[in-house]
């Protein structure tokens, strides 16, 4: 799915290794990642999902890239700084996206924004802690992880749109470079 930040996170790491893939269009809103073939794929009926040249399929945003990126530039090397690339995949993943993706969804994606308006307010608060969190932490540091790695990737690809979730970046200006 295109608009997909999770989407564009397996985008990115393939990009980024100039791997050949072929992308193959699923659209969630119209429940085609619910069909029997799909799901038959990923059981979980989400996406991404990855297809390796084996047949297995590979689901989960972060799974993949952490797949694509080993023994690359992508993947710290030493174990504290690939523990800590996990540690911010999993920041993205439980203190980011449930917050600045899915309020994004919601008013960029959604067919009906408003009848969520009691969601996105309540959740509004979680995405700006998060985006807190990465500015402070980018305060110190260039990336996430050590050099450039699939943590970058993970946090970037649903806070580079985080704005079309009425999310205003201007006061974060380490997250903003």
């Amino acid at each position: 799915m295109q608009d997909s930040g999770n989407c564009y996170k397996a985008r990115l790491a393939i990009a980024h290794q100039q791997l050949p893939c072929e992308m193959v269009p699923i659209d969630i809103l119209t429940g085609e990642s619910r069909t029997p073939a799909f799901l038959a794929r990923n059981s979980n009926g989400r996406v991404p999902t990855l297809e390796l040249t084996d047949g297995t399929f590979l689901p989960e945003s972060n799974a993949i890239p952490w797949y694509l990126a080993e023994d690359t530039i992508l993947m710290t090397g030493d174990p504290l700084s690939r523990a800590q690339a996990l540690r911010w995949m999993f920041f993205e993943q439980y203190s980011h996206e449930p917050f600045i993706a899915t309020i994004r969804f919601w008013l960029a994606l959604a067919p009906d924004p408003e009848s969520h308006r009691v969601q996105i307010d309540e959740r509004r608060p979680g995405g700006y802690a998060a985006l807190d969190v990465m500015e402070q932490h980018l305060g110190a540091h260039d990336f996430f992880a050590g050099d450039y790695s699939i943590a970058d990737i993970a946090l970037y690809a649903y806070t580079h749109v985080a704005e079309e979730g009425d999310f205003d970046l201007s006061g974060y200006p380490r997250i903003h470079d």
